[in-house]
Formats: structure tokens, sequence, C-alpha cells
């Protein structure tokens, strides 16, 4: 396993949100149960299993979806990347940053899990820009 610093949990602010919800708050389903189409998406096509049902519906297992980014990851940064690849790039690149977020794809529940940087601390240069799909015209 790689080694994780500068962690951040969000399950208090998690909690807090539902907690809202639940109690009669003033955020409503609509308001919580937001997530973009794309993120929907990700989730069905790259999501990784969170091991517990959706708080809010109770229907469908919950999805995880972690984000990369970095100074040192150029173009490539934003992008989804699986547990697997991100321990790969931990031993590749000094400091990049991970924003796991939960989804449900049945009523669209999500929620900012954790952050955390990986990487072993030597800073190196972006990749040069490589030519893709979205520069052709």
């Amino acid at each position: 396993m790689w080694s994780q610093r500068s962690v951040i949990d969000y399950s208090l602010q998690r909690r807090a949100v539902l907690s809202t919800l639940f109690n009669g708050g003033a955020t409503t389903m609509d308001d919580i149960c937001d997530a973009d189409p794309y993120t929907l998406r990700a989730a069905k096509h790259h999501g990784e299993p969170a091991g517990a049902p959706c708080p809010v519906c109770r229907k469908k297992e919950l999805s995880h979806l972690s984000y990369v980014f970095g100074d040192e990851l150029g173009q490539f940064s934003g992008r989804i990347k699986s547990r697997r690849e991100i321990e790969s790039m931990a031993h590749e690149h000094g400091e990049i940053r991970i924003y796991v977020v939960e989804i449900c794809q049945h009523c669209g529940w999500n929620h900012l899990v954790e952050s955390y940087v990986v990487g072993d601390g030597v800073p190196r240069k972006p990749p040069r820009r490589q030519r893709t799909v979205e520069d052709d015209d």
C-alpha cells in the first residue's frame, strides 16, 4: 500500500447533511440528490464498489470515484483513476491530490468522502502536452 498524507475526512459534513435531511431541516431530496449526469455515467462505468448502501434511498450500493489532481499530471489532471492506478502513480509522481466521491446511481446522492495526497515527494515537471481527440476540430 502507498503512503497517504494530508488526509481530510468529510464524514462529519456528510453526517450533518443527512441529519438535516432526515430531521426536517431546510434541505430537500432535490438539494442533496443532485448528481450530474456525467458523474452518474462515470460511476456506472468507472466506479468502485463502496461496500455500503446509499444512506438516502438504501436501495443500491454506493460507488466511489477517485479524481486525481496535480501540477505534475499536466493535461491529465482531473481524471478518474482506480485505486490500483493511484497506487502505481504514487511511485511515479511527487505529489498528487486525490478526491474520493461517493455516488448512488439510483437516487443521485453524491458527497465528497475524503481527500488525500500521495507521491514520493520528489517534484517533477509536467509531461509535454499531447494531442488528444478533444484537440481535433
